[in-house]
């Protein structure tokens, strides 16, 4: 099955020159990529790309979306090893009224060093 969106950020961090390379798209989920690009932010994790997939299921989520989105993403930054327990806390917290049904954490994931 197709998904009906596939929202991505990625932040990538270059320290020896001193750059930043972040950007986002919510693949027409209105504002997602943008609030995944702040979880990413918020977690601190660098060096990393996160898809979150949703598929309609025929019920409209409303505002919620956004909360399984990010709880969604938050999940897989943490068991890709981003954001440690500090990164955790601060990621529930933010996420607790951002994020989840319907949302997949898919590929991506990976440490870059």
């Amino acid at each position: 099955a197709r998904a009906s969106h596939n929202m991505f950020a990625y932040r990538l961090v270059d320290a020896g020159k001193a750059v930043q390379v972040a950007d986002n798209d919510d693949d027409g989920e209105s504002g997602a990529g943008a609030k995944l690009a702040a979880l990413l932010e918020l977690m601190g994790a660098n060096n990393v790309m996160i898809v979150v997939s949703r598929w309609y299921g025929g019920v409209h989520l409303g505002p919620d979306r956004f909360k399984y989105i990010a709880n969604a993403a938050r999940e897989a930054l943490v068991s890709a090893g981003h954001g440690g327990e500090h990164g955790r806390k601060t990621a529930q917290a933010a996420s607790s009224d951002k994020a989840g049904k319907g949302a997949a954490a898919m590929a991506g994931l990976g440490r870059r060093r």
